[in-house]
């Protein structure tokens, strides 16, 4: 393992980003459009095949079917579309096949740059006007050399794909007789607002941010009052539920910073998000996480939320 990638494992607040682009045909040329998801949603790039094209039997216009990819069948979107903007079509056109919420999907784009080391620090989060809009797909923009990237949402735009954002949170309810309070972190609006009716319908009280940065202002206030009047930070919060990909501050950091404080260290921290899976789970232990959970398992985190804070609660009374 390179220095390079124990540097990402151990919550420093970097990632790496492949930068591609969209060619929007206007009447005065090609436009260019820069974009950026991050390296750790990526498997490959291919190349398209010849002929790929739409059908208007397709569940989203997006949607150009499927090719095969050694033993998968990858279904494919066209980006473009989705983002709508009619692409100047050239040939050798890469697709980008990423896999996140246990999905592999490709999508199809004019072009792919180079692969960025970005600290998160330097990624804005969208405006607030932006941010609020039903169909915002921007989670940041970031200048990498003399260009803003726009990082795409693809989460959000597989969502919208399925025609049901709310499947993501079917299952059974969970409730807690207890009432609970969570600080909650994550950059999308969407996901903020299931997140908001998970944990109030499972009687929780429910404080939410945009990113880590915002988080770890208010856990510091929570610091400070504890300081001056005494107690713990387990009298203000039960718990902290962190996305890991946000503007600012990702959630490595967030987790790593909590637990290496002294004072707040005794608060319990769940990651959610779509990159967490068996194969990475070793980044979350690496930071202390008491718990990861898979997106969109939305019900899911709820209770395990439950259950670590029930947990915390049963081992400081014993």
């Amino acid at each position: 393992m390179s220095g390079q990638d124990i540097l990402l494992e151990t919550g420093t607040n970097e990632l790496e980003i492949i930068e591609f682009f969209v060619h929007e045909k206007t009447e005065q040329g090609p436009r260019t459009h820069y974009f950026g998801v991050n390296v750790a949603k990526v498997l490959e790039v291919v190349e398209a095949p010849e002929g790929l094209e739409g059908s208007e039997a397709a569940t989203h216009p997006s949607f150009l079917g499927t090719i095969p990819l050694r033993d998968l069948i990858l279904p494919v979107v066209d980006l473009s579309v989705w983002l709508n903007v009619e692409r100047a079509k050239s040939v050798n056109e890469p697709i980008i096949v990423t896999e996140f919420n246990a999905t592999i999907t490709g999508f199809l784009v004019s072009g792919v740059t180079q692969i960025h080391r970005v600290n998160w620090k330097d990624v804005e989060p969208p405006s607030k006007y932006v941010a609020s809009m039903d169909t915002n797909c921007i989670t940041g923009t970031v200048q990498l050399n003399d260009r803003f990237v726009l990082m795409l949402d693809l989460e959000r735009m597989l969502a919208d794909l399925d025609g049901d954002s709310q499947a993501h949170s079917s299952g059974p309810g969970v409730y807690s007789e207890e009432r609970y309070r969570a600080l909650v972190a994550d950059d999308s609006t969407s996901v903020r607002e299931l997140l908001r009716r998970n944990f109030t319908e499972a009687n929780f009280e429910v404080t939410l941010v945009g990113d880590g940065a915002e988080a770890w202002d208010r856990l510091l206030a929570i610091k400070a009052r504890v300081e001056q009047e005494g107690g713990s930070p387990l009298d203000h919060l039960d718990a902290v539920v962190s996305d890991i990909e946000m503007p600012r501050m990702d959630g490595y950091t967030l987790t790593r910073k909590i637990k290496e404080d002294p004072v707040l260290k005794v608060l319990p921290v769940a990651l959610f998000s779509s990159l967490i899976s068996k194969g990475v789970e070793h980044k979350g232990h690496a930071v202390k996480a008491d718990a990861q959970v898979t997106k969109p398992e939305f019900h899911g985190l709820t209770a395990k939320v439950i259950d670590l804070i029930r947990r915390w609660k049963a081992e400081a009374a014993a």
